[in-house]
C-alpha cells in the first residue's frame, strides 16, 4: 500500500525541469513497485490539470492506481488566475470528483489544506480562502480527505473542526511534520496521519513517529521528493531493511536503475522498516496496520 505518490510529475518519465534527460521509464517504475510488495498506488493531485493526469494513470493501471482530486495549498493563486475566475476552477474540481468518484478512480479530495512555510507561492488569506471552499466540495462530494498542513497547525485544526460533523470519512493528514502535540490533536478529530521521509529527518520526528496509534498510521514516499537519506534521524532504524535498487545520475539513467535525487515507490520498505524499528514492533505489523488503515478510509477497490 502507497497512499502519496506525485506519479504525473514530469520527473518520472525522464523530463528534469523542463529538460529531457532519458527515456519515459514510468513501465519500470510502476514494476519495481510492485516489486518491492506494493498492491496498491494513491497518486496525487495538485492542481486540476495534475488531478485529470492521475485520473488518467489510474484508467492506464486499474486497480493498482488510484487517483486524489484538489488544489494544493501552494497552488491556491491558481483559483485566482483561472481564465474563467476562480468559481469556474471549483465548479470544475467539483465536476471531477464527482464523476471519478462515479467511476471508482478517486479516492480522496486533496492534496489540500495550508502550507505557512511557503508563503511566496500563496499568502495566508489565499490559502485560507480556499482551502474553505475547496472543504465545501468536500463535503458535498463526500471523499475522505488528503490534507496538507505546513507551519499552520492552529488555522488547519480550527477549520477542520468547524466541519467536522460534515466529515464522517476523515481523511489523512499525509506527510506530516508536525509536534507531538499536533499529531495528537489530528488523532483526536479522527484523522489518520501519513508518515513518509519527510517525517523522519529529525529526533523530534522519530519522537513524534514512535507515539503514532497504529490504528491511525498510513505510510508513504510522497516520491520524487522526501526521500530518505543517511543525513537523516532514520537512517539509524534501516540496518535491516532490504536493500534498494541502485541508484544512478540521470546522465547515466538505464532502465534498470533508480535516478539519484528522485524518490521511488519501491523505497516504501524504508519508511515501514524505519517505523517498525522506532517503535520496537515487527515490520509485518506495520503494514498490516497501514494497509487495513488505507483500505478502511480510501477504500481502493478492496472490500
Amino acid at each position: 500500500m502507497l497512499i502519496g505518490i506525485n506519479l504525473s510529475d514530469p520527473i518520472f518519465t525522464g523530463v528534469y525541469h523542463g529538460k529531457k534527460a532519458h527515456d519515459d521509464d514510468l513501465p519500470q517504475i510502476i514494476q519495481r513497485a510492485l516489486g518491492a510488495g506494493c498492491r496498491k498506488l494513491m497518486v496525487t493531485g495538485s492542481d486540476l490539470e495534475e488531478s485529470q493526469k492521475a485520473i488518467d494513470l489510474s484508467e492506464q493501471y486499474p486497480g493498482l492506481c488510484y487517483a486524489t482530486v484538489g488544489v494544493h495549498p501552494c497552488s491556491a493563486m491558481t483559483f485566482d488566475k483561472y481564465a474563467d475566475g476562480p468559481d469556474a476552477l471549483l465548479s470544475a474540481l467539483r465536476d471531477l470528483a464527482i464523476k471519478t468518484k462515479a467511476a471508482g478512480t478517486a479516492a480522496a479530495y486533496g492534496e489540500f489544506g495550508l502550507d505557512y512555510d511557503r508563503l511566496h507561492y500563496a499568502d495566508k488569506e489565499t490559502q485560507i480562502k480556499y482551502f474553505r471552499k475547496q472543504l465545501d466540495i468536500a463535503v458535498e462530494v463526500q471523499l475522505p480527505l488528503f490534507l496538507h498542513s505546513r507551519a499552520a497547525a492552529e488555522d488547519f485544526e480550527a477549520i477542520l473542526k468547524e466541519r467536522l460533523d460534515e466529515l464522517p470519512k476523515r481523511g489523512c493528514v499525509h506527510s506530516f511534520t508536525g509536534t507531538l502535540e499536533e499529531m495528537k490533536n489530528i488523532v483526536d478529530m479522527g484523522f489518520d496521519v501519513g508518515i513518509n521521509g519527510c517525517s523522519l529527518k529529525t529526533e523530534e520526528n522519530v519522537q513524534v513517529v514512535k507515539e503514532v496509534p497504529l490504528e491511525r498510521l498510513q505510510i508513504e514516499t510522497d516520491g520524487p521528493w522526501c526521500e530518505m537519506r543517511p543525513s537523516h534521524a532514520s537512517a539509524k532504524y534501516l540496518k535491516d531493511a532490504p536493500q534498494l535498487p541502485k541508484a544512478v545520475k540521470k546522465e547515466k539513467w538505464t532502465a534498470d536503475n533508480m535516478v539519484k535525487g528522485r524518490n521511488e515507490p519501491c523505497t516504501i520498505p524504508n519508511v515501514a522498516y524505519a517505523i517498525a524499528n522506532i517503535k520496537g514492533i515487527s515490520v509485518e505489523e506495520v503494514c498490516e496496520a497501514a494497509w487495513n488503515n488505507s483500505i478502511k478510509m480510501f477504500g481502493l477497490g478492496e472490500k
